[in-house]
């Protein structure tokens, strides 16, 4: 009996470890390029979820919660990334620099890129594809998606670093209930956090990403609710209209029920619609 007992521990341990314990990674293993101290808000990370070994497609997304560029909230985080394990794919969870913490861009964009580059550069140890890396974030941190298709870099193929010389273009980006312009349908919080209190024309432009889509950004899933009172619909609305005019492939889904923030949403049909398109991507069996 107490054999049994044991070999049913053991494989509860299994299992949780072939999920991903958590496992936590720095960026930079000498600190952050840029940091203002060396607390623990000032050391961005990755935060491992991966699926176990019968369950796994090789798909990997990194996650960036949302907060307004001023906190990190854990269902948009933690959840989403247990989520996309359960499906097979690794789930990394990005804890990037906050305005609230003194932080402007281009911080939080280096911050995604490194991360981005980071899961490329251990594809092997964490049992993924480096094609088929993506991106995925809600509200500020749809933003900071937003950001990276749009603003990528190919890599220094000179760097000493080798983590610097991958390509921070995600195969994929998800947006869910993004902030996306800098313009009239901002969010006024997040613009602050992320451009401070007077940013230039120049860069309220520059971080409009309805402005800057191009025939490479990567094919994204945009999805929004009508009812959202604290970001407007019409940044998912004029995102996906630049992606259709660059001829980005897109799928684009407005429900009118659900407020702003409501993540995973108990079961909110923007999660089966998701997976559909992610199986469409190669990301799902």
């Amino acid at each position: 009996m107490k054999c049994r007992c044991l070999v049913g521990f053991l494989l509860v341990m299994v299992l949780a470890l072939s999920v991903g314990a958590g496992e936590t990674v720095s960026l930079w293993k000498d600190g952050a390029p840029g940091a203002l101290g060396n607390q623990d808000h000032d050391n961005p990370t990755l935060t491992l979820y991966l699926p176990s070994k019968d369950k796994a497609t090789g798909a990997a997304i990194v996650v960036f919660p949302g907060g307004g560029y001023g906190g990190l909230a854990p269902h948009e985080g933690k959840g989403y990334a247990e989520w996309l394990a359960e499906q097979g794919i690794a789930g990394l969870v990005l804890k990037y620099r906050l305005g609230s913490k003194g932080y402007r861009h281009p911080i939080m964009l280096d911050d995604a890129a490194r991360a981005v580059r980071l899961t490329k550069y251990h594809a092997a140890e964490w049992g993924i594809d480096p094609e088929r890396v993506g991106i995925m974030g809600s509200s500020a941190g749809g933003h900071l998606a937003s950001t990276l298709v749009t603003h990528f870099e190919a890599g220094d193929k000179d760097s000493r670093d080798p983590v610097d010389r991958l390509s921070s273009r995600p195969a994929l980006g998800i947006l869910c209930y993004p902030v996306v312009s800098m313009g009239a349908f901002t969010h006024q919080g997040s613009k602050r956090n992320l451009l401070g209190d007077e940013p230039s024309s120049e860069l309220v432009w520059l971080l409009s990403n309805e402005l800057q889509v191009k025939a490479d950004t990567p094919p994204c899933f945009v999805w929004h609710t009508w009812e959202d009172q604290a970001v407007p619909v019409e940044n998912s609305l004029q995102f996906a209209d630049a992606l259709r005019k660059a001829g980005v492939p897109f799928d684009l889904h407005i429900y009118q029920k659900g407020r702003h923030g409501i993540g995973l949403a108990n079961g909110h049909p923007w999660t089966k619609d998701c997976l559909f398109w992610l199986k469409e991507q190669k990301f799902l069996r």
